[in-house]
């Protein structure tokens, strides 16, 4: 017996648990004062709590994309959500930072079963000429959801406690898993029918010896992990690895892993370049803005999310403007004016930041940030893999996703070298007065960022206009039922 499927209805459920999973990479950020008090915990034990969840969401998302292709997007989706809110019940539940730390890297394997299949669905549900509204839908909870984390988590903080950060994706978690097992189509691909077990193993190790790298080197001072093993030969290990699954992966003849082909595509492969750039730039402005706002400004962890929310409220509204507009053959503008207006936006911030100003004068700096983030997030995705074989859109997703992860992770690691070195030289010129050091600092590091969001710029000025007739493809007017 068939029924009607409701694409909307379908990606709605979808989009729930696709906000849970881009909530978590943030939220825990405003809650590490109350760990390290109840859980006993040093700073670095703490920091483990996030970068562990990065680390298991980053690595494996080539992987996932294509067990979706094989298994069907839905079924990988509900796993991963079923794991989601059980490690989410784990990690509040967690006892000992320890503890914390393995439920925090379950979680993260769990975020990386859902997230390729989000896109995954949008090519499946919706013909390319009319997937600008959903990219739309998808790019607002996107850009929602990663500047929601302080407020939500602030507020989460301050009146039930650091484990309710983690409590609060069990009910919304169930929700999403009720309407995801009612209302999403249960579509398998079925092309998939080998794997590449030499490309799992090269892929995973090498990205994770990359990803551990480069977000622990600060921590051991780019010097010696284990024994005589240093971070360096750590990266370079992991990128040997890599490159010999580069290679490993072009003379697979039979489904390797990453097909290479799909980097014909122009625009999917300067996408890719850009995704990673949004990913570096965004996680890299709210490092050093936090600690400025909360340190230096001495706003509370609620206060500081209040500041920051209609920066997030513009980026949501606009998002989805903007992804109504993406179908239009100027499409690519859209992406290169938010990069230019981020960037723009950072500059404001650099040159406004000072010790003792009130915290609204940065509002309009903010706005300008949001109106950026809300420009880029759903036209890029939808650009970046319109053209891309169905066939191929489980790799695909993984691919794109895989990059604003990495950006993400390299952003992290960047600013935080950058923000100590130039924290050091600030505090010896102003003889240790930590709030005009630290006020410096930010300043000078966000500049970086500036340079990075304009490489954004010019590789979405370099994608080319998309076809005004895309090919016909398959229509999705009813479905088994699950």
């Amino acid at each position: 017996m068939s029924r009607q499927v409701n694409p909307w209805a379908a990606l709605s459920a979808l989009c729930i648990g696709f906000f849970m999973i881009l909530l978590d990479t943030t939220i825990v950020n405003v809650a590490i004062p109350s760990m390290i008090k109840d859980l006993d915990a040093g700073l670095n034990e703490i920091i483990w709590v996030n970068s562990v969840y990065l680390l298991t969401y980053a690595v494996p998302l080539l992987l996932t994309g294509r067990l979706g292709d094989r298994f069907g997007p839905k079924r990988l989706f509900m796993v991963g959500l079923v794991v989601f809110i059980g490690s989410s019940l784990w990690c509040g539940l967690s006892a000992s930072v320890e503890m914390l730390i393995v439920a925090r890297g379950v979680q993260g394997l769990g975020a990386a079963m859902m997230t390729p299949q989000t896109m995954a669905f949008i090519t499946h549900l919706f013909p390319p000429a009319k997937r600008g509204g959903p990219m739309g839908m998808w790019g607002a909870v996107a850009g929602v959801a990663t500047v929601t984390g302080p407020l939500l988590g602030g507020f989460l903080v301050d009146n039930f406690g650091w484990e309710w950060i983690f409590f609060v994706n069990v009910p919304v978690g169930v929700v999403a898993l009720v309407m995801t097992a009612v209302l999403v189509p249960d579509w398998k691909p079925g092309h998939s029918h080998s794997f590449d077990p030499l490309g799992i193993a090269l892929c995973c190790v090498g990205l994770s010896l990359v990803v551990f790298g480069v977000q622990e080197g600060q921590h051991f001072a780019w010097g010696d992990v284990w024994g005589p093993i240093t971070i360096p030969e750590v990266i370079s290990a992991g990128v040997v690895l890599l490159v010999a699954f580069v290679v490993w992966q072009a003379r697979n003849r039979r489904e390797p892993l990453l097909p290479l082909g799909i980097f014909a595509n122009r625009n999917f492969s300067l996408g890719n370049v850009a995704n990673l750039m949004i990913g570096f730039g965004v996680t890299g402005l709210f490092l050093p803005l936090i600690i400025y706002i909360q340190s230096v400004l001495g706003l509370s962890a609620v206060e500081s999310g209040l500041l920051t929310a209609p920066m997030s409220l513009l980026s949501g509204v606009l998002s989805a403007i903007a992804g109504k507009l993406s179908d239009r053959p100027w499409a690519r503008f859209l992406p290169a004016d938010g990069f230019t207006l981020l960037a723009l936006g950072v500059a404001l911030l650099s040159w406004r930041l000072e010790p003792g100003i009130e915290s609204w004068e940065l509002i309009p700096a903010l706005l300008v940030c949001g109106a950026g983030l809300g420009l880029v997030f759903a036209p890029l995705a939808n650009i970046s893999t319109r053209g891309v074989d169905r066939k191929l859109m489980g790799a695909g997703s993984g691919i794109f996703n895989t990059s604003r992860q990495i950006g993400s992770v390299l952003g992290s690691a960047a600013v935080g070298v950058l923000l100590q070195a130039r924290l050091d030289s600030r505090m010896a010129e102003s003889r240790g007065n930590y709030p005009e050091a630290f006020t410096g600092a930010a300043g000078d590091t966000m500049w970086m960022l500036v340079a990075v969001l304009l490489v954004g710029t010019a590789c979405a000025l370099a994608m080319r206009r998309p076809a005004a007739v895309p090919p016909p493809v398959e229509r999705v007017p009813a479905e088994q039922a699950a």
